[in-house]
């Protein structure tokens, strides 16, 4: 055994044993894609292959499991007919351009939610962290297939030119991590800077709480510079794997949303000339990105918050929990009132959690 493994932390373990076995597993976005391909890339000599820039709201880090696997796998089984370059968050366009540049076709297609790319629809809002949406990731592409989201999706932007909404899938529950202020209950909220997510930011700003916008690859130094006091974007998981662990020193157990809405875009014309086969490939890595992302998550929350010794576990007292429960009812209310679309959303939303509820165990 090396010095390095003997050194390595108990979440360190974790992490590494993860990734072995989505390697293994062939969960990396596509394996049965990538296998069929034949050794030498078909090219059409006329015209070449098509080829599209495709950003991400992620960082380099956390892009490595949430969108690299699957456009690696597609590259591979497009067999030189097309190519997507990826780029992650801010190396193109800042992420508060993202829409603009999809719109404007400087970028081909985009990965992100929309309240966070500043889509200008009615229902932006719901991307990202909705307080209290969902409590697991598969509520998400439930509520697509099952309970209307999909088709309200598909509405809201064909009202908008050139942008094209392809899917929607879940990404991890919020929790809020902090650098030298444990939260030990709402009080403790207030006056706190962190990085964080526009939707959840807006509800828990209620409290106190000051978002604070810049880019993703500056979160770092921000937390070890005092700029910033915490982060209110993700869960354990991604919170271990992109390093925000070894910056904070605690962790609020309470998770006001069990999974973020995240979307794929493409521009409506450089979709339109990408041929149908290749649109169905792409659709397919989409999906198993989707399957990708939900594992290793899933994978990740529990053991990371149980096993994991780099920050230390708060969590608020019953009666401020029941007003943040109760709050968000309110919350819901209001955006509900924002537009039509938007109360069809918030009566979707409602009418699965009384599903959920009435089902009972396991579900609720």
């Amino acid at each position: 055994m090396t010095d390095d493994a003997k050194k390595q932390s108990p979440s360190d373990k974790i992490l590494a044993t993860r990734r072995n076995f989505l390697g293994k597993a062939g969960l990396g976005a596509g394996a049965a894609l990538v296998s069929s391909t034949v050794a030498a890339p078909y090219v059409n000599a006329q015209t070449g292959p098509i080829k599209w820039r495709l950003q991400t709201y992620s960082g380099a880090p956390l892009g490595a499991h949430v969108i690299k696997p699957q456009i690696d796998a597609f590259n591979a089984a497009a067999n030189g007919e097309m190519v997507i370059e990826l780029y992650y968050a801010d190396q193109l366009v800042p992420t508060a351009d993202l829409f603009r540049a999809l719109q404007a076709g400087t970028l081909d297609a985009v990965q992100s939610d929309e309240a966070t790319m500043a889509s200008p629809v009615d229902i932006a809002v719901f991307g990202g962290y909705f307080p209290f949406a969902t409590r697991y990731s598969l509520d998400v592409p439930a509520l697509f297939r099952y309970y209307g989201l999909k088709e309200i999706w598909e509405e809201a932007y064909a009202d908008v030119p050139n942008v094209t909404w392809l899917s929607t899938g879940a990404w991890d529950p919020l929790h809020i991590f902090t650098v030298n202020k444990p939260i030990k209950s709402l009080a403790d909220m207030n006056g706190l800077r962190v990085f964080g997510v526009p939707t959840a930011g807006k509800f828990l700003s209620r409290y106190g709480l000051v978002p604070v916008t810049i880019p993703w690859d500056n979160v770092e130094v921000a937390l070890q510079t005092g700029e910033l006091d915490g982060v209110a974007w993700c869960g354990f998981t991604e919170a271990y794997e992109v390093g925000w662990a070894d910056v904070c020193n605690y962790a609020l157990s309470n998770s006001v949303t069990g999974a973020w809405f995240g979307s794929y875009f493409a521009n409506s014309p450089s979709w339109a000339k990408v041929p149908p086969h290749l649109k169905e490939l792409f659709l397919m890595s989409i999906d198993q990105s989707h399957y990708y992302r939900d594992v290793w998550y899933w994978g990740g929350e529990a053991k990371l918050r149980v096993e994991g010794e780099k920050m230390e576990l708060t969590a608020l007292p019953a009666e401020d929990w029941n007003k943040v429960v109760t709050d968000s009812k309110g919350f819901w209310d209001e955006i509900a009132a924002s537009s039509p679309r938007a109360g069809r959303v918030v009566q979707a939303f409602k009418k699965y959690d009384e599903t959920m509820q009435k089902a009972g165990y396991p579900y609720r």
